[in-house]
């Protein structure tokens, strides 16, 4: 084995195992909640499913990567190829889909009572489940494409172009899918990306805004505790940040990755290891920020 197959299977085995562990670890302190009967907030709902699509992102690409950059022969048929491919996009894009949900409900929700937002904010709750559920049906409907686009290495049928993943094939000249498919996914994750973008502003200017009412404390030499939706906000703040960050990394990689007519064994590993920062980095984000995970999961 080449040392650099070595180094990119380390980096792929770290990135993954640590993604794993975190996502697990809020999926503990959520079922500890459950059975213990602790308080929920609203927002749990959303990170339960970011949660789980994380998860799935992480194992149906990590582990897949991992072991073929330590060498391993085809160990997937063209059927298995399908079905990994498949739940990596619906997974990937649920994860786009209730980040987007998380950012927009906690700005409804932080919201002051003079906004036109006020009024949403009673009703905002009842819809986290229907809008999850929605998300995932959603982009199960629209990656419903991608098995086509996809074959194991065990199947002999030459293609005229395609995009070795060391343990798959991805067809990429395709007219339906360079002139449909691409432009629909596209505008999906941009319409996403800017509702994010928006609710980050938000968010930032409600926070500014109240900082400068309760400034009045600190010049009494008190220094205020932050609330917990100050602290929520802002953890869904950074999450949002660094989904924006490696989502436009990861496009722009991807891009090349697609365009070039012999991508390079160093952008189209970079590129897989940007796509996968989120999920691995977003769990330790979540507990950093709230008590709540961070006692429970790292007692």
């Amino acid at each position: 084995m080449a040392t650099m197959d070595l180094a990119i299977g380390v980096i792929f085995l770290l990135q993954t195992t640590a993604g794993l562990l975190g996502n697990c670890s809020l999926v503990y302190h959520f079922l500890f909640l459950y059975f213990s009967g602790g308080r929920s907030r609203s927002i749990d709902l959303i990170l339960k499913h970011v949660t789980l699509a994380n998860l799935l992102v992480l194992l149906s690409r990590g582990i897949p990567e991992t072991l073929a950059a330590f060498g391993s022969k085809p160990f997937i048929d063209d059927f298995g190829c399908k079905l990994v491919f498949y739940i990596h996009r619906v997974s990937r894009d649920v994860s786009t889909g209730t980040t987007c949900i998380l950012s927009v409900f906690q700005v409804i929700m932080i919201s002051p009572s003079d906004s036109r937002w006020a009024e949403l904010k009673g009703k905002a709750p009842r819809y986290i489940g229907t809008s999850n559920v929605f998300c995932w049906i959603l982009n199960m409907m629209l990656n419903i494409l991608v098995p086509l686009y996809t074959t194991g290495k065990l199947n002999n049928t030459i293609m005229t172009k395609n995009i070795d993943n060391g343990y798959c094939y991805s067809i990429v000249n395709d007219k339906i899918r360079e002139t449909v498919y691409v432009p629909l996914l596209l505008f999906h994750d941009g319409f996403c990306l800017l509702l994010m973008v928006w609710s980050s502003g938000s968010m930032v200017l409600i926070l500014h805004r109240h900082k400068r009412q309760v400034r009045y404390i600190h010049s009494n030499g008190q220094s205020p505790k932050p609330s917990p939706e100050t602290t929520a906000t802002q953890s869904i703040l950074v999450l949002v940040c660094l989904f924006v960050s490696s989502w436009t990394l990861s496009t722009i990689f991807h891009t090349c990755v697609t365009v070039f007519n012999n991508p390079s064994f160093w952008l189209k590993n970079t590129s897989t290891l940007i796509a996968a920062c989120f999920p691995a980095i977003s769990p330790y984000i979540l507990m950093r920020h709230d008590t709540r995970e961070s006692r429970f999961c790292f007692a």
